[in-house]
């Protein structure tokens, strides 16, 4: 299995220990990817609309194509943020603002409806479950079926801090996560996913998308006359 996790943060808090215990968890053969924010994408997304034209417009596209192509290849996605103000860290969410052209309302990639993510928080009181739902409903609109959300209220400033028991406590958690994505068997895509590329390819058809480069798209993907990107890209058994 091919794992790519995207941490919120350079340093390696009670958020980066959490999906470490999760992917040593998963059985099988493992091929680990890690990229640390900001550390490997610096950027705020600058709000040209260029990557509505194409991707590789983006003024940052040599940062962001290898972090790109690496999670077209992975077969699971890991988002790692810890709570900052009820809400995802600076770096995590100028990285979905800068991937917004993921989202079916635009250019959707159709490998993204054959994978599973997991979204991963932790705070010392509250806010992880928002953090989590924030980063979730956009991993949701790049077309992601299966999205596994964990939050996790550690009471402790770093990992070392963390009561034992909310240690023990959390290491279930990740035991039954780990068995659930270690399981065989294709990403089955829900009613939800159908739905929201439907209403968002019916946007596109009559013309009410951001640019008419995206309608274009739709057309040269065959979306628009019957076609679906999880037929055309099933997933593989792993």
């Amino acid at each position: 299995m091919k794992i790519m996790i995207i941490h919120g943060q350079n340093h390696k808090g009670s958020t980066w220990n959490i999906s470490h215990l999760l992917v040593q968890k998963i059985q099988g053969e493992k091929e680990v990817k890690e990229y640390f924010l900001p550390r490997d994408l610096t950027h705020f997304c600058a709000g040209c609309y260029a990557c509505l034209e194409d991707r590789a417009h983006c003024p940052y596209w040599q940062e962001k194509e290898p972090i790109l192509q690496d999670m077209l290849g992975a077969d699971l996605l890991i988002f790692t943020s810890p709570n900052y103000c009820m809400m995802p860290s600076a770096p995590m969410k100028a990285f979905l603002d800068l991937f917004f052209t993921n989202w079916m309302t635009h250019k959707p990639l159709k490998e993204m409806f054959s994978k599973r993510a997991v979204v991963i928080s932790s705070t010392a009181g509250a806010g992880a479950k928002k953090t989590v739902k924030l980063i979730g409903n956009n991993l949701t609109n790049w077309g992601i079926p299966e999205i596994h959300r964990y939050g996790a209220v550690v009471n402790a400033m770093n990992w070392d801090m963390v009561p034992p028991k909310k240690k023990a406590g959390i290491e279930k958690d990740m035991d039954k996560l780990a068995r659930k994505l270690s399981r065989c068997g294709k990403v089955s895509v829900g009613v939800r996913t159908r739905i929201l590329f439907w209403f968002y390819g019916s946007m596109q058809k009559a013309g009410w998308g951001a640019s008419p480069a995206e309608k274009q798209y739709w057309l040269e993907n065959g979306w628009l006359s019957g076609g679906r990107p999880w037929k055309e890209n099933r997933g593989k058994e792993y």
